[in-house]
């Protein structure tokens, strides 16, 4: 068994006034391996400065306790984490999934293994809207053309990236339905499944629009997607279907909660996936995935995939797509994206190039990559458009953001936490 490294102490800030704890104390502070350990200094979670004499380190006690805190928080394991997030509680019961230990599960189904036994996008949509699989594979109606894709392109910019564009059309699509308010669940769901397959069909709109009307006729979203962006052969479908099953749902990440807060409110589903959309567009949510994609340009050829990550982490810059919060061991949802990307077409420049930036942070012992860069890399092997992998993450998140919006309206009450004051004390009036 090769022993796990120390991480290199970090030395630019005062330790003076900070308690230490060696590495076997940190460990068993938060209940994890010391490899874990030094994955959280290496991300930047804990801080830790050499042990004089020794080739140790030692670690900021606050760093380690306040990693605990919030990790007992996700497992549920304080006070604040007993009640849903009304009036000033900060966490949601929810029955959709749950990221634990084991990995991450729909309504206590392994995600990864639902992608692996090759479930389609629209049963997993079907599990977590209903909770339960359906019998027979899911199959959900074509919709019909509301308007002329031609039309919708003549608003857009040309170079629109495909986020923008989905970002456009769910507001159209729910102006050109009348009956969208106050709708019955039945219906929701009805609604949901037109939702998703519109939007794979119209994720070309601004560079593509003759392509919407075929891809609508499609039977399912995943070759809805395939020829909205040109991709033939029979593999490419089963490939967008695994990456959406994996992107399904996350919990309550920004989006999903953006969701979940204006479905409290009573807005119909078309407002609820633009808020949601809205919240991914920033770059702390849904830009992952165009970072890396910016990486891709910057190798650019996979012999200078070593130089560029080394000089990258000589000047402290980061790696994008590499690590994640909730997976210290490594995000499960990301080595089925890879390997079918790997599989499908490892000649392809791009595929070779982000293998090679992989195996380049493996050797100098950083996290592995998250589902962000396996979602970079089957876009990629496809050869789709620029900014396809964040619409991809978009399209298979839409299914858990309306299972989320059911869910929050069947809760029935409006999310509103308090605000914990910290401003200039209030002054009496005088009497």
């Amino acid at each position: 068994m090769v022993k796990a490294r120390e991480p290199q102490a970090q030395s630019r800030f005062d330790s003076r006034h900070e308690e230490l704890v060696p590495a076997a104390e940190a460990a068993a502070l938060l209940g994890v391996k010391r490899a874990t350990l030094y994955t959280y200094v290496s991300r930047g979670l804990v801080r830790c400065v050499p042990e004089p004499g020794t080739k140790e380190n030692r670690y900021v006690r606050a760093d380690l306790e306040r990693l605990k805190t919030r990790h007992d928080a996700r497992a549920g394991h304080t006070a604040v984490a007993a009640g849903a997030l009304r009036w000033g509680e900060p966490v949601i019961d929810s029955a959709v999934s749950r990221i634990g230990a084991e990995g991450l599960a729909y309504r206590g189904r392994p995600a990864v293994l639902l992608a692996m036994e090759g479930r389609s996008f629209e049963d997993v949509a079907e599990l977590l809207w209903t909770g339960e699989l359906p019998a027979q594979p899911a199959r959900w109606p074509s919709p019909e053309l509301p308007v002329q894709p031609s039309t919708v392109a003549g608003l857009l910019p040309k170079r629109s990236p495909p986020l923008v564009v989905l970002s456009a059309v769910v507001p159209l699509l729910g102006a050109w339905d009348e009956v969208r308010f106050s709708a019955p669940v039945e219906q929701e769901k009805l609604r949901g499944q037109r939702l998703l397959r519109h939007l794979a069909a119209w994720v070309c709109a601004a560079q593509a629009p003759s392509r919407v009307a075929r891809a609508l006729k499609e039977e399912t979203v995943a070759a809805s997607l395939a020829v909205a962006w040109g991709v033939t052969g029979k593999q490419a479908p089963e490939m967008l279907d695994r990456a959406l099953v994996l992107c399904a749902d996350h919990e309550l990440n920004v989006s999903t909660f953006a969701a979940r807060v204006t479905a409290s409110s009573g807005a119909d589903l078309y407002a609820c996936m633009s808020a949601a959309l809205a919240a991914l567009s920033g770059p702390k949510h849904g830009g992952s995935c165009d970072r890396i994609e910016a990486l891709l340009q910057e190798v650019g050829r996979p012999e200078r995939a070593r130089t560029v990550v080394h000089e990258r982490l000589r000047r402290g810059e980061s790696v994008p797509g590499f690590g994640h919060q909730l997976y210290p061991e490594g995000d499960p949802r990301t080595p089925p994206l890879l390997e079918a990307a790997y599989a499908f077409r490892p000649e392809q420049v791009g595929v070779r190039v982000l293998r090679a930036v992989e195996e380049t942070m493996r050797e100098a012992g950083h996290p592995p990559p998250a589902v962000d860069f396996g979602l970079v890399a089957l876009a990629s092997a496809l050869e789709l458009p620029a900014g396809a992998a964040t619409a991809l993450f978009a399209m298979g998140r839409t299914a858990g953001w309306v299972a989320h919006v059911l869910e929050q309206r069947e809760q029935g009450h409006l999310l509103r936490p308090r605000a914990r004051y910290v401003g200039v004390p209030v002054t009496p009036s005088a009497s």
